[in-house]
């Protein structure tokens, strides 16, 4: 149940959006090109960051890249 307990964990990294062009899902609600976003959670697929609306929602990863440290 670690969806319940994902805006107290720390921030794993920090992605910046590339692109809201998709094609099944709509996501320019939620993200904003060139905007930073932290990251709470990852899968292989997804990064489950607090997007716009402040929840914490899981992206696929192709329309971030990673922020360099």
């Amino acid at each position: 149940m670690i969806h319940l307990s994902w805006h107290e964990r720390p921030t794993i990294k920090t992605v910046v959006c590339n692109h809201t062009n998709a094609e099944k899902y709509i996501v320019h609600n939620v993200l904003t090109p060139g905007k930073e976003y932290e990251v709470k959670n990852e899968t292989d697929d997804f990064y489950f960051i607090v997007d716009n609306r402040g929840k914490v929602g899981g992206y696929y990863k192709h329309y971030f890249t990673e922020k360099a440290v």
